[in-house]
């Protein structure tokens, strides 16, 4: 099995995605068990000499001026996890809660936390033995997953189920068969467990793939509708846009250059447009969009997962503690409700395309692209659903980040709502999927209806995959189990598999 190496401060995205999807194993650098080790030292000597160390000596929340004897560490430990442990369904998916695992396990090797040795192997073990908290996705406010990813640590100490060979079973089952003790509380592991941004940050991170891996086939889908259209595609030229100069558009503008590779819409045509509606003239420049909002979520994200969230904190290699609000992640939160609002205007600009291209006027094909035998209405009232979805991605982008009460005696009165913000955002790039495979189904049959035209190199591929599982529309069959085909291929990612040479268009 391939591993990754950890070492709190040079865990990537990629890495991250190894681990989380293909089941990667970890294994901790030497130089950062002995940060592990001189961060506990040293903040059990501060305790020693009589500091007040919250989490530790002192409660937590509105309990923070507690005393808590040595003698009761482990019963103030769980006191703490059973208090906290409060998410409900549904829950993370495996690959999200792996995610959060890796995260919090490198975030607590950087040594700023005060974990104990078991601590730090119990997450090392759940990763390479494939056990998996069950972790509910609702619950928590942002500031510190405190209610979600606590349930983690019940995971730890055999409570709770997880997910384990392929089955839901409880946590001492799985740690039994695996050979693992469940974990008797020490130090302030409950606390260092629960105060972590991991949660939030996991799934902003499964997130980011699934945006990327969807915005690669929104742009060959809409390259494909462009040929259904026979647009003009001069705004894509390389010089046009590298007068502009925006990062993303550039990016997009190059990447649609590639999949129309050898198209018939490089030759010229009288016939053509001057100058097309901007949902087809601009869309390579929203899907840009996307991708100028989502390179701020991976700089804020790649800070994140490779520094602590604790509270106190000790500064490694020194002898010093400090309180901090090192939990803090609205900058994150911001801008993943800022990824959200440019996949709405990628929502919104899918729809109009597809009402062009409905549009004989526009087209100079068939009315709703039906099939010109009269067999079938063709894609008529699929503009119901699609308005539909539309109106449901304006709810998802609307912000949760200023949503929150003043909590915990009114200490805790500020906010993220990072987990919410990016489930929401989640939702939104699935509703996506169905209207990226409805343009696919418009593409394809636009396509068709032209007949006769060279397809690019890679939209040719495309068109392909899609006829094989979703044939022509020439005859009357229900509409939507066309429509339900199309997402699941955007959802499989089937549309990228036949591509060769890939890397030429990221």
């Amino acid at each position: 099995m391939e591993k990754i190496l950890l070492n709190g401060h040079e865990l990537t995205l990629q890495d991250l995605y190894h681990i989380a999807y293909e089941g990667y194993s970890v294994e901790i650098e030497a130089e950062a068990w002995k940060r592990v080790k001189r961060g506990r030292e040293t903040m059990e000597r501060l305790a020693h000499d009589g500091k007040a160390i919250y989490g530790y000596n002192r409660g937590v929340g509105w309990n923070k001026d507690r005393n808590v004897e040595e003698n009761l560490i482990e019963k103030e430990n769980r006191k703490v996890i059973y208090s906290h442990a409060l998410g409900y369904p549904p829950y993370n998916t495996i690959e999200e809660v792996r995610a959060m695992m890796a995260i919090r396990l490198n975030t607590l090797l950087v040594g700023a936390s005060c974990a104990s040795d078991e601590l730090v192997i119990l997450y090392k073990e759940f990763l390479n033995r494939g056990i998996t908290p069950c972790v509910p996705r609702r619950g928590s406010v942002g500031e510190a997953d405190i209610t979600t990813i606590t349930h983690i640590g019940m995971a730890f100490a055999g409570e709770n189920q997880v997910y384990y060979k392929g089955q839901q079973t409880s946590a001492r089952e799985a740690m039994k068969q695996e050979g693992l003790e469940p974990y008797h509380w020490q130090l302030k592991d409950a606390h260092t467990v629960m105060l972590s941004n991991s949660q939030g940050e996991g799934t902003t991170a499964i997130l980011v793939k699934e945006v990327e891996d969807l915005l690669f086939m929104s742009d060959l889908v809409y390259c494909l509708d462009y040929e259904g259209l026979n647009g003009n595609i001069e705004a894509m030229r390389q010089d046009v846009n590298e007068l502009r100069g925006l990062p993303g558009q550039k990016k997009c503008a190059a990447r649609c250059r590639k999949f129309l590779e050898g198209s018939y819409l490089y030759d010229k045509d009288s016939k053509r447009a001057l100058q097309d509606s901007l949902s087809f003239r601009g869309g390579f420049t929203i899907t840009g969009t996307v991708i100028d909002a989502l390179e701020v979520v991976k700089k804020f994200l790649a800070i994140q997962i490779n520094s602590p969230s604790d509270n106190p904190c000790i500064i490694p290699e020194t002898q010093e503690l400090y309180v901090t609000s090192n939990f803090e992640t609205t900058s994150l939160a911001v801008a993943v409700e800022m990824l959200s609002i440019a996949l709405g205007h990628l929502s919104r600009t899918i729809n109009y395309r597809m009402i062009k291209m409905a549009d004989p006027d526009f087209t100079g094909l068939t009315r709703f692209l039906a099939p010109r035998n009269g067999e079938s209405y063709g894609y008529s009232q699929i503009q119901d659903a699609f308005s539909a979805l539309d109106a449901e991605n304006r709810f998802l982008i609307t912000p949760s980040s200023v949503d929150f009460f003043a909590i915990e005696g009114y200490i805790e009165d500020h906010a993220s709502n990072l987990p919410l913000v990016t489930t929401k955002a989640l939702q939104l790039v699935d509703n996506l999927r169905y209207l990226v495979g409805m343009e696919a189904l418009y593409a394809a049959q636009a396509v068709d209806l032209r007949g006769n035209i060279r397809l690019g190199r890679y939209t040719q591929a495309a068109y392909d995959t899609i006829r094989k599982i979703i044939p022509s529309l020439d005859g009357l069959r229900p509409i939507q189990e066309d429509v339900q085909k199309a997402y699941t291929l955007i959802k499989s990612g089937k549309l990228l598999e036949n591509l060769d040479d890939l890397a030429q268009c990221l």
